[in-house]
């Protein structure tokens, strides 16, 4: 007699033994069935199997009464959904596996296996065992959402309703570390995307809100995490309706299909419309445009580890028809997918940013809808890992951040024509130059990044903006392109010392590398234009909100008036006379050969009385020596030294001998000739450099808005500290910042420095935020290249301008319009 009892004997199925035969030799009854192992199992071979440490985690079910096991050949592999294993329906003794159907039919329809024992399973307790399975998974599912709500992620202005990541996924109410993808709906409005998405996720659910008014339920975007799935599920407005800002919530929707990894796009429409493909087909071409570089820019700029697909994501057109058939339906032999990729070719469309492109038809005769089909289509493609992968729902987050950041703002609608769905409008600058109105090609705000502004076509002059840079032509020709500025002095000069040779020999042009190019009154004719010989000049375009042309950067007036305090804290504090070194260095410099330098009169030459500091001295215009003002008082003729027929200052001694010739040679006559040119319009600079010291009684608040620079901003209108926003009054002075015009108290502003830029070569007062930035301190190239004065460049060709005179001529500009 046998030791052991055989199945049949017990009465158990034969088929339900021990497939594994680790302890048993397939002999002993299945207790258990482990999904891992794919195998029925006894309970020696269970307990031996997993009691090893990398089984120990296996997932396995005790076996029920009427129990049937997997396939063990197609495991759901064959024609079948994947990831759904099919339950066998016969087992092979012989082989001693069990088949589905059609692995039956594959491998033991033919030759001998063809005669095989096989043992027939149930096929009753197969049917319950499946229900009932198909139930329990059921009921598992609507459990796992029965919490789940929706929350509002973006509202109807682009403004994004969650602060932070943190808030986010809190929200979202999913794990920080869970991979997951994004599913979005599109449509018209009233064609049920909300139900749509309840039906299709979260059984029937009102996660999303529905209404049967006439009224939009969903303004914004709404979002609420799927855990039967993993992807966070979004909501759109529909199109179509009634809404304000129209331009701004279709740009919203792009900005929701560029972080989708799967699009619906519902309609309830029994025939396709134009309207869709035009969407898709737009919503394509302006993805691969405006958004493709941008996600680039968020992978790189965000650090992100895993990075933002810059293919579109698959979209599913889910059609649903009640009074006509399914697309295809009448063209059995063509795929629907193949009539939607002609109709898009026809209307000019070409939807090449989408990674694929499905439709999914029901026909509703009677509700409710059937949302099966569309729901094992979205599991298909969520699948799928080819093109776009899952990732922490923290990268969803900065992705929306950022392309909200990059196309924010408001989008003018009575400037555009509405020929597309989604216009270049919508993501680019909305700045036009203000010269010519060409619009700026570069995104959003750009500025945010240091991007300059950018146009497509070349900018015409204008008068009023003066909109040319000039550039050094040595340093063009060497292969450089150096901007070049029309200032006051030189960057090598001192702030009286420039000052000095602007009021002799006008603005100066210097280039970083040549050095001075160019002085506008170097010669007392034939100055030629800078134009013609030393710089060359381009049309640039002139952008509103930037400083540029706009503002004036002459500040040679400004430059007097910072002289004039200079001036008086000298004389009150150090008793000396700066305005009469001056004089004295101009006077050398423009002096006949026959006067003695200021540098060797140390005492009057007559009276022999030591000159001070602040004491003037005066030439003798017949002997050219020095006198104080009492020894020099008389005024005669000396047209033997070039003077001509007017009286000129004479000393007391040349007065008397006023009868008496003087022994000029002829060579000394055409050596004195050059320079008595000079000396004569230089005699306008005691009158000018006095005005200055004049000036200083002057109480300076009247002249200081006379004198601003025009980029300045004017002190009325300066209520408050532009960095502490502290309120200004008697004792709390307004100071300009030299770099950006603004106003701010001393406390903010007490930093030095240059600024090249803006014509200030020398340290002058700046802000702290000025001071900070680098390079040219926070001045766009444009603005380096726009310090040109339209009429500062076209000053002093015609007439030639007294010492000092050229100074005084831009100040009565200033001091007209107060």
């Amino acid at each position: 007699m046998s030791a052991q009892t055989s199945p049949a004997e017990k009465g158990l199925n034969p088929g339900l033994m021990c497939q594994e035969s680790y302890a048993c030799s397939g002999t002993d009854e299945a207790i258990f069935e482990c999904d891992e192992c794919c195998s029925l199992q006894c309970l020696r071979c269970e307990e031996e199997l997993h009691r090893q440490e990398r089984l120990r985690n296996h997932e396995r079910i005790r076996l029920k009464p009427g129990h049937v096991p997997y396939c063990d050949l197609c495991k759901g592999l064959s024609g079948h959904l994947p990831g759904v294993r099919q339950r066998a329906i016969v087992r092979c003794q012989t082989c001693k596996i069990n088949l589905c159907l059609e692995c039956q039919k594959r491998t033991h329809s033919g030759g001998n296996k063809r005669r095989h024992p096989v043992t027939v399973y149930n096929v009753s307790n197969l049917q319950e065992s499946l229900e009932a399975e198909e139930m329990d998974e059921e009921t598992k599912r609507k459990k796992m959402t029965e919490k789940v709500v929706s929350f509002l992620l973006v509202d109807e202005n682009e403004e994004i309703q969650v602060t932070n990541e943190e808030d986010f996924i809190r929200k979202l109410d999913c794990k920080p570390d869970q991979h997951l993808k994004v599913v979005s709906i599109f449509g018209n409005t009233g064609d049920g995307k909300s139900h749509t998405l309840n039906h299709t996720f979260f059984y029937g659910r009102e996660v999303f809100k529905t209404s049967p008014t006439q009224e939009s339920c969903t303004v914004g975007v709404w979002a609420a995490y799927d855990p039967v799935h993993k992807v966070a599920v979004i909501d759109t407005e529909g199109l179509l309706g009634a809404t304000v800002n129209l331009s701004q919530r279709t740009r919203l929707l792009l900005k929701v299909l560029a972080i989708s990894d799967l699009v619906i796009y519902r309609t309830h429409a029994d025939r396709l419309h134009n309207d869709l493909f035009k969407f898709l087909g737009d919503a394509s071409e302006a993805y691969l445009k405006h958004f493709t570089k941008e996600l680039k820019a968020t992978t790189a700029r965000c650090g992100l580890d895993v990075p933002l697909s810059t293919l579109g994501p698959a979209v599913i057109i889910f059609h649903e028809t009640v009074h006509t058939q399914l697309l295809g339906s009448d063209h059995p032999s063509e795929v629907p997918e193949k009539l939607i990729q002609d109709r898009f070719r026809k209307l000019g469309r070409f939807p090449e940013a989408f990674s694929s492109i499905h439709y999914k038809g029901t026909r509703t005769y009677n509700p409710p809808t059937d949302f099966s089909g569309l729901r094992r289509a979205l599991e298909q493609l969520l699948e799928n890992n080819t093109t776009r992968s899952p990732r922490h729902p923290g990268v969803i987050f900065k992705a929306l951040k950022a392309l909200s950041d990059r196309f924010s703002g408001e989008i003018p609608d009575d400037q555009m024509a509405h020929s597309s769905f989604f216009p270049d409008e919508y993501f680019t600058c909305s700045s036009l130059c203000l010269s010519c109105g060409v619009g700026c090609k570069n995104s959003m705000n750009h500025g945010k990044e240091g991007v300059p502004h950018e146009a497509k076509s070349r900018c015409r002059y204008s008068h009023q903006y003066d909109n040319r840079v000039y550039t050094c032509k040595a340093c063009y020709e060497r292969g450089e392109e150096v901007s070049v500025v029309p200032k006051t002095s030189a960057s090598t000069d001192s702030p009286w010392m420039g000052l000095a040779k602007y009021a002799w020999s006008g603005y100066v042009i210097e280039c970083p590398n040549c050095g001075v190019v160019y002085r506008s009154r170097q010669y007392w004719f034939g100055n030629q234009d800078p134009v013609d010989t030393v710089v060359r000049t381009e049309i640039v375009h002139v952008w509103p909100g930037t400083d540029g042309f706009l503002k004036d950067n002459n500040n040679a007036a400004q430059r007097l008036l910072d002289g004039m305090n200079f001036m008086a804290q000298s004389v009150s504090e150090l008793s000396l006379g700066p305005t009469k070194a001056v004089t004295s260095w101009l006077t050398d410099q423009i002096a006949p050969a026959y006067w003695r330098p200021n540098s060797q009169i140390l005492s009057c030459n007559k009276c022999a009385t030591s000159f001070k500091d602040n004491d003037t001295k005066h030439h003798c215009r017949a002997c050219g020596e020095g006198f104080c003002d009492s020894c020099s008082s008389k005024t005669r003729p000396v047209p033997e030294r070039g003077w001509g027929p007017a009286p000129v200052r004479v000393c007391d001694n040349c007065y008397e001998a006023r009868n008496v010739q003087l022994a000029v040679t002829e060579a000394q006559v055409d050596d004195e000739g050059g320079t008595l040119i000079a000396r004569k319009v230089g005699e306008a600079v005691q009158n000018t450099l006095g005005a200055v010291v004049t000036a200083i009684d002057i109480p300076l608040g009247l002249v200081k808005d006379a004198a601003r620079p025009a980029y300045w901003v004017p002190d009325h209108e300066i209520l408050h500290c532009h960095n502490c926003r502290k309120e200004f009054s008697i004792k709390l002075s307004k100071h300009h910042c030299r770099a950006c015009g603004q106003g701010f108290c001393d406390e903010c502003s007490h930093d030095r420095r240059a600024v090249p830029s803006r014509g200030w070569d020398h340290p002058v007062r700046v802000c702290f935020n000025c001071n900070k930035k680098p390079g040219t301190r926070g001045v766009s190239r444009l603005l380096l290249a726009a310090k040109t004065s339209h009429s500062l460049l076209h000053t002093g060709h015609t007439t030639p301008l007294a010492l000092g005179g050229a100074i005084m001529r831009n100040l009565p500009g200033k001091l007209s319009t107060g």
